[in-house]
């Protein structure tokens, strides 16, 4: 199940699902710990004439989507039978910890009623199955979960009274199948207290005359102790829940619109997306540098881990997103990150945790009998690169001198060396789909442009011998490329090498999305080169999808989630925006924009109700496959439209951007 609305502030991260349920809740880093964990979910019932329905049972008739412009979501549930509404406003406190909920309740009948309003939370703490706590402390009147250093508060006030019925109980042992079945007949046993698997309800009763509505709100803060969990309680009862939500959206509001895009030339749900997509990035970035692929915890369900790692992949690529929009304090922190996390070799492992430990990996350390690197080299060149993107636009010199020795200097310098002798290409590593091994043109390309910039950074300090020793070896690589990696006889790039140790190294003619990306993007061949174009399209005919759904898969024979035959691979949301970038690469006029808006209009199609953008769409009906969301989808979105205004501005058509107010 997708999540439909993210909702975080760089330390907590909530995921919904499309009945605004809490199925994910990341804390303390964004994607590390998810005390919900996918498997379990925080429900939401209503009791009224003696009828009870949970939000989730099929009768309600229930659309969600975010706020206008901010991180915050907005739900309307309707139970055309028992004649009950639910209006939620939900978000995450930018300063704090605390997810806020408001609940406009209103009574559609024309008799008075009385309906209750029970909220339900799963949890588990750490992700491990044992030993968690919860009960209800009298003292502050809420409701506490907790094991060791994680303790979360959930409380509810209607008017000036906290909710009136509570219950702690078990769930998924000792044959419970848990205590949000004590709410279906409208009152609950009030147990205080249990240890285990514990999940807990808490109960509000309004009294309605027909047609009335009340307001509810309902919070719950998150905390490694247990007076700050309460200190927040207090805080959000002196300041008022409803301060706290308008505060909060008033600030996301200001956070996406502070660049002034100038938009004049996008559709309103064009631009809608490109907000939504901000919040979505942001997110999942934590405040101390991390950027996670994806908080959606449903991969369980279909493989042995989720995304909820940091790829320095994909976090660069977000971050190069942020520095085009302008968040440049996030991209800062995610260079922080990065400086932490290189190893003293100066290359990046596969992926890593938000807390900068290693994370999973399928890249062996021996292959062949022979020890290797389990790396993807893209991914240590596609930092280095993306932190001169940073510097262009920052300026940020004092950063970049604390960061050249043990960051730029040290990854440079490993590119350098990790090259075979006889070529001069980078040695074989991982590929970005992290699937096979070899020498692949990406690869090639993105650790050229990567010594390019490092021999900028090397001009910009002084240090002429690096910056002579980083250009040569980039145009050493640049001509290897030209020289192994294309083939004359098709006008194509390969996409790999493999065995270029030996004196028979084996090209791979795989059409690959990431090859065609890679010659223009990174320079390897000039705009002007009569080799880019007929290279290009040669690989964008191979996998444009021959189904009503369209998009372009990565690769030909891609199985990942394959969703039927007779297709190169299911498309794929940054494929499909890369032949949008190309696009603007080579535009000279207005109407040589119309296939980009076209690819925009498609991205836009292609993405849930709720703005959300996944990873991959089934070839035949177009609904979301894997992660949903992936944040680079959402951020290679981003860049398109930014690089779409630029464009027009470069063209003299429209400014990129607005005057400042």
């Amino acid at each position: 199940m997708a999540r439909f609305i993210n909702l975080g502030n760089g330390e907590m991260l909530i995921g919904l699902d499309n009945h605004g349920q809490v199925r994910d809740l990341y804390f303390p880093y964004v994607g590390l710990e998810n005390h919900v964990d996918g498997h379990y979910v925080h429900k939401i019932g209503v009791w009224v004439d003696n009828r009870f329905s949970w939000l989730d049972d099929g009768h309600w008739h229930v659309t969600i989507n975010y706020l206008k412009d901010t991180m915050a979501s907005y739900l309307v549930a309707v139970h055309a039978d028992l004649q009950v509404q639910l209006d939620f406003t939900d978000t995450v406190y930018n300063e704090k910890n605390i997810f806020l909920r408001k609940v406009v309740l209103k009574n559609l009948s024309d008799q008075n009623r009385t309906i209750k309003l029970f909220f339900h939370q799963q949890f588990e703490i750490y992700q491990a199955r044992r030993g968690d706590t919860a009960y209800f402390d009298p003292q502050t009147q809420t409701v506490i979960h907790y094991k060791g250093r994680r303790v979360f508060l959930i409380n509810a006030i209607h008017g000036d009274r906290s909710f009136d019925d509570y219950s702690v109980g078990l769930f998924n042992i000792e044959g419970h199948e848990g205590t949000h079945k004590d709410a279906e007949d409208g009152t609950l046993s009030q147990n205080p207290i249990e240890h285990g698997m514990v999940d807990s309800v808490i109960g509000i009763t309004c009294h309605l005359r027909p047609h009335q509505s009340d307001n509810i709100y309902y919070w719950l803060a998150a905390s490694k102790q247990f007076q700050e969990v309460f200190d927040l309680n207090s805080y959000v009862l002196s300041k008022t829940p409803q301060y706290l939500i308008k505060s909060a959206q008033d600030f996301w509001k200001a956070w996406v619109n502070r660049q002034r895009f100038n938009f004049n030339h996008l559709s309103p749900h064009l631009v809608d997306l490109f907000k939504k997509s901000l919040f979505v990035i942001r997110s999942h970035t934590d405040n101390r540098g991390a950027v996670i692929a994806s908080g959606d915890s449903d991969l369980l369900k279909y493989g042995r881990d989720t995304y909820s790692y940091v790829w320095p992949r994909d976090a660069a690529y977000c971050t190069l997103t942020m520095i085009l929009a302008g968040e440049l304090n996030s991209a800062r922190r995610f260079f922080e990150y990065a400086n932490s996390i290189l190893s003293p070799d100066g290359y990046f492992m596969h992926k890593y945790r938000s807390d900068q430990s290693l994370g999973s990996s399928w890249h062996p350390w021996v292959r062949g009998g022979h020890a290797q690197l389990p790396i993807q080299e893209d991914e240590t060149a596609l930092v280095i690169y993306a932190l001169w993107q940073y510097y262009l636009r920052s300026l940020d010199l004092e950063f970049i001198e604390t960061v050249y020795n043990s960051l730029i200097k040290k990854a440079s310098d490993f590119l350098v060396a990790y090259r075979d002798p006889h070529t001069g290409l980078p040695k074989e590593s991982y590929d970005l789909w992290e699937e096979r091994y070899g020498v692949f043109t990406y690869t090639a390309a993105v650790t050229y442009a990567a010594l390019i910039c490092a021999a900028k950074f090397a001009k910009l300090l002084g240090k002429t011998e690096a910056e002579r020793k980083y250009e040569d070896a980039a145009t050493e690589i640049k001509s290897a490329t030209l020289k192994y990696l294309f083939s004359p006889d098709t006008g194509l790039f390969f996409k790999s090498l493999s065995g270029t140790e030996t004196n028979h190294p084996v090209s791979d003619p795989t059409p690959d999305m990431s090859t065609a990306y890679a010659i223009f993007r990174f320079g390897l061949l000039e705009k002007d080169d009569p080799r880019l174009h007929p290279a290009f399209t040669g690989v964008v005919d191979q996998l444009t999808l021959p189904t009503s759904v369209g998009g372009l898969a990565r690769y030909q024979g891609d199985m990942y989630f394959r969703s039927s035959d007779n297709i190169p691979g299911n498309p794929w949301v940054i494929t499909s925006l890369w032949l949008a970038q190309y696009h603007l690469f080579r535009a000279k006029s207005e109407a040589d924009l119309e296939p980009v808006k076209n690819w925009l209009e498609w991205t836009a199609k292609s993405a849930l109700p709720t703005g959300i953008l996944p990873e991959q769409l089934h070839s035949q009906t177009g609904s979301p496959l894997s992660a949903t969301p992936l944040a680079w989808s959402h951020a290679e979105f981003v860049t398109t439209i930014i690089q779409y205004l630029e464009k027009l501005e470069s063209l003299g058509i429209s400014p990129s951007r607005l005057p400042q107010k």
